[in-house]
C-alpha cells in the first residue's frame, strides 16, 4: 500500500479551494477542446466572421431581422444558424475557463512561494495567448498553421491544470525499492512517449486543418497501395499563403494524401511506444497504469480506424480528439508520478530503525 505525506507548510484551507478551483478548470478545459473540436469538425470555424462577437451581436443572430441585418452587414458570409451556435458556445466556454485561471493565479499570489506559482502564471499567459489565436482563427480564415497552434494550445491547456491539481495534491508516493528502480530505468522511454504523442497530436491537427481526414478512403492501404503517389513537400508546406478562405481546405489530393500516410506512420510509432511502455510497466509492478495506457492507445486506435472506413462521422471524429486528450494525459501523469516517486523502506530496515529508536528512548528515561 501507497503512503503519502503532505507539505506541512501548506495552507489546508486555501490549497484546498485552490485545488477545487483546478480540477473545475480541467473539467472546463476538457469541455473546451471537445468543443473546439466540435467547431471545427462541422466546420462551423468561420460561423461568425467577426471576433469576439458574431455578425455585431454578443450570442448569435436568430429572430428573422437579425439575420437579415446580418446578411446586410456581412454579404461575403450569410448566416448560418447552424454555424453559428457551435462557434459561440465555444468562445463562452473559452472565456469562462480564462476567468477561472485569473481566479486561480489571484489566489497563488497568497503563497507565493508555493511550487504552481509560476506554473499558474505561464498558464494564464497560454490562455491569453490561446484566445489570441482563437480571434487569427478567424481573422486568418483558417489558416491551416494558426488553427493546428491553437488545437496544440488547447491540449497543451489542459495538460497544465491537470499538472497544477497534481501538484496542489502534494502527495508523495511511497513504492517498493525494487518497483521504484524498475520504474527509474523506464523513465527516458516514458518522456519519449509523451513527445511522440505530442508530435502526433501535431500531425492530427495538421491533417484535420488541411481537410485530409478522408485522405485515403481505405484501410489499412490508401487508395488500394500501401504506399500511393503522395506530395510530401506541398502536404508539408507550412508557408502557405496568408488570405486565401482554407474552408474545406486549399491542398490538391496527393498533397493530402502526404498528409494523412504520415499521421498513420506517426499512428504506428506511438502504438509500438507505448505499448512497450505499457509491457514495462507492467513487468515493474505497475500493473494498473500498464492497462490504462494500452486501454487508452487501443481506444484511440480503433477511434482513428473508424474515423477512415466509417467516413469520418462527427460523434467519432470528436470523441477520436478527446482520445488524444486522454492519452496524453495518461502518459503526463505517469511521467509525474515516476518523477515523483520514492523508494520505500524494506521492512527489515524499519524494524531496525524502530528498534533502535525504541532502545535510545528507553536510555533516555533511565
Amino acid at each position: 500500500m501507497d503512503n503519502y505525506e503532505r507539505d506541512p507548510t501548506d495552507s489546508k484551507p486555501h490549497t484546498a479551494w485552490r485545488l477545487r478551483l483546478a480540477l473545475a478548470g480541467c473539467a472546463l478545459a476538457v469541455v473546451v477542446v471537445v468543443l473546439g473540436a466540435f467547431t471545427r469538425l462541422a466546420d462551423a470555424g468561420l460561423g461568425c466572421p467577426d471576433w469576439p462577437g458574431c455578425y455585431g451581436h454578443l450570442t448569435w443572430p436568430d429572430e428573422h431581422h437579425e439575420i437579415q441585418n446580418a446578411n446586410a452587414a456581412f454579404p461575403h458570409a450569410p448566416v448560418q444558424t447552424d454555424k453559428t451556435w457551435p462557434e459561440m458556445v465555444h468562445r463562452y466556454f473559452a472565456g469562462a475557463l480564462l476567468l477561472l485561471v485569473g481566479g486561480l493565479t489571484v489566489l497563488s499570489w497568497r503563497r507565493r512561494g508555493h511550487r504552481t506559482f509560476k506554473q499558474t502564471h505561464f498558464l494564464l499567459g497560454l490562455i491569453i495567448l490561446q484566445a489570441a489565436f482563437g480571434m487569427w482563427t478567424v481573422t486568418l480564415k483558417l489558416w491551416p498553421q494558426v488553427v493546428t497552434a491553437h488545437l496544440l494550445g488547447g491540449l497543451a491547456t489542459l495538460s497544465m491544470l491537470w499538472l497544477i491539481v497534481e501538484r496542489l495534491r502534494n502527495k508523495g508516493r511511497f513504492i517498493p525499492a525494487h518497483e521504484f528502480r524498475a520504474l527509474q530505468k523506464i523513465r527516458p522511454l516514458a518522456f519519449i512517449a509523451v513527445a511522440t504523442v505530442v508530435l502526433q497530436i501535431v500531425l492530427g491537427g495538421w491533417t484535420s486543418s488541411n481537410y485530409a481526414a478522408l485522405a485515403c478512403p481505405d484501410f489499412p492501404t490508401c487508395h488500394g497501395e500501401w504506399w500511393p503517389q503522395a506530395d510530401f513537400a506541398q502536404g508539408f508546406n507550412v508557408a502557405q499563403q496568408i488570405g486565401p478562405n482554407y474552408l474545406g481546405g486549399a491542398l490538391e489530393s496527393d498533397a493530402r494524401t502526404a498528409i494523412h500516410l504520415t499521421h498513420r506512420i506517426g499512428a504506428l510509432i506511438v502504438t509500438l511506444l507505448v505499448l512497450s511502455l505499457a509491457l514495462l510497466a507492467w513487468r515493474a509492478g505497475s500493473r494498473r497504469w500498464a492497462i490504462g495506457l494500452a486501454g487508452a492507445l487501443a481506444l484511440q486506435v480503433c477511434l482513428g480506424i473508424a474515423n477512415v472506413v466509417m467516413f469520418l462521422p462527427l460523434p467519432i471524429a470528436v470523441a477520436h480528439n478527446a482520445g488524444a486528450a486522454l492519452l496524453l494525459l495518461g502518459l503526463l501523469t505517469f511521467c509525474y508520478r515516476i518523477q515523483t516517486a520514492q523508494p520505500q523502506a524494506s521492512s527489515t530496515n524499519s524494524e531496525r530503525e524502530n528498534s533502535e529508536l525504541h532502545g535510545t528512548v528507553l536510555a533516555g528515561e533511565l
